[in-house]
């Protein structure tokens, strides 16, 4: 009995010894595993000892750390986007004006610490969002309603540059600020319809006179030139031109002229050319054709 009762006792020791071997690596596994810590492209790491924040952070890498005293958390330094859909404001002119915003942002790696225990990772609902609808309302209040729409470029930039001076104190830069959307209300959008329909009317009446006052002088200069050209054709009309013309377009028969009875004369050409000469000397500017007197026919004597 004695005998069985040492090789238990054996058996019993070395089992034991085991055990608290396993034990004593998967502690210092434990351990191994909680002394580093890996930071994220794109990140920093804030060092927490016992609820203490460190002003020092780690970069991106793998870092050592105390191991159940020290916790790391990560901060988001990558780019983010904050959108704001009812911010609603007053333009100058009274009008009710309701913008969307986008902006893009991000967390300065030499702030994370400062920002993480000053403000936490809520940041965005926090700091952000509110002071984009401060400098939504503050900004819009300057120009009217048309001025922000014609002057949007002037508008953003004066929005990006009073955010950038309230939340630039936490670390925050803001990269890009895009106004995407100004929504008026109904009644304001109908006046600008019809505003906008006057005016193209307007235009419209103006292009007509201008083209009615275009086509009045290009009537008026035709007809001067017209008249003009005659002018110097009636000027240039000679007794020499027109028998020239005539002989041209002559078909080599005499002119002739039907009489009152029926029959047929010839005239005169060269009668009549005399005739046109001796009217045109004399002052006459449009010249009149007297045709010669047909002879009567001669009385049949009567039969016996």
């Amino acid at each position: 009995m004695a005998k069985e009762n040492k090789v238990i006792d054996a058996n019993g020791s070395s089992v034991g010894k085991i055990v608290a071997a396993v034990a004593v690596v998967a502690v210092i596994i434990i351990v191994l595993l909680n002394s580093f810590t890996v930071v994220t492209a794109g990140h920093s790491g804030v060092i927490v000892t016992f609820g203490d924040v460190s002003e020092n952070v780690l970069s991106e890498g793998l870092h050592f750390k105390i191991p159940f005293v020290q916790q790391i958390v990560l901060v988001d330094n990558r780019v983010k986007k904050a959108e704001v859909s009812d911010a609603s404001s007053a333009s100058k002119d009274l009008q009710t004006v309701t913008s969307t915003i986008a902006v893009n942002y991000k967390v300065l790696n030499s702030y994370s610490a400062e920002l993480y225990q000053n403000v936490g990772m809520d940041y965005e609902s926090l700091i952000i969002t509110p002071a984009i609808q401060e400098c939504v309302k503050a900004v819009t209040a300057k120009f009217t309603a048309e001025e922000l729409i014609t002057n949007r470029q002037n508008v953003s930039d004066q929005m990006m540059e009073l955010l950038r001076q309230k939340i630039g104190s936490y670390g925050i830069d803001i990269q890009i600020f895009n106004i995407t959307g100004f929504e008026f209300t109904a009644e304001y959008n109908a006046a600008i319809e019809a505003k906008q329909t006057a005016q193209q009317n307007a235009l419209k009446a103006e292009q007509d006179l201008q083209r009615i006052k275009v086509e009045a002088e290009q009537t008026v200069a035709k007809a001067e030139a017209e008249a003009e050209a005659y002018r110097l054709k009636s000027e240039q009309l000679t007794t020499e031109i027109i028998i020239s013309n005539y002989i041209e377009k002559w078909d080599g028969k005499l002119p002739t002229v039907v009489s009152g009875d029926g029959g047929t004369m010839m005239i005169d050409l060269s009668a009549l050319l005399e005739q046109m000469s001796g009217k045109s000397q004399s002052g006459n500017t449009a010249p009149v054709y007297t045709a010669p007197a047909a002879s009567q026919p001669a009385e049949e004597t009567p039969e016996e």
